[in-house]
């Protein structure tokens, strides 16, 4: 079985035979992210695949927030590069929750919550306990909390 890095290696070697220069140099940002990951903390370590999706997830989430900011200083160009870069880690994520998947989890959870008595905004905290492990590398944060909060206050 490979493991999620040594498919990153591997699918690196191919985009720069293949000349792709998006693709070689979004895989080698991300390998040099999982080797800081490795050496970072008292002693280095052998990442495990979660570990590094997690990584993966992290530099897809910089991606987004990087497009976001060079569209609003009116920088399209680097907006789409940096887009383009997410789109690329995208393949190596779980497949992400579509809005219809994450509401009903959301709302299982808020009837969970609600059913242990937390209810209204201050139960935030327990239904994000509950939607969290659920959800888990398969939307962004800030995504379920919007919608958690848009349910609690619903």
């Amino acid at each position: 079985m490979t493991t999620l890095k040594s498919r990153l290696s591997d699918d690196l070697t191919t985009a720069i035979k293949a000349r792709d220069e998006l693709r070689s140099s979004t895989l080698r940002m991300t390998l040099t992210a999982v080797a800081y990951e490795e050496t970072a903390g008292k002693q280095a370590r052998e990442l495990s695949d979660d570990d590094v999706q997690k990584v993966i997830a992290r530099e897809a989430k910089k991606r987004r927030e990087a497009a976001e900011a060079f569209d609003k200083g009116g920088r399209a160009e680097q907006a789409d590069r940096e887009r383009a870069e997410g789109k690329v880690l995208a393949e190596y994520l779980p497949q992400q929750l579509s809005d219809e998947e994450l509401a009903a989890i959301v709302t299982d959870a808020v009837a969970e919550a609600k059913a242990d008595g937390a209810e209204g905004p201050r139960a935030m905290g327990a239904v994000m306990k509950i939607v969290s492990p659920k959800v888990a590398g398969r939307a962004d944060g800030g995504r379920v909390a919007g919608l958690v909060k848009r349910t609690l206050a619903g």
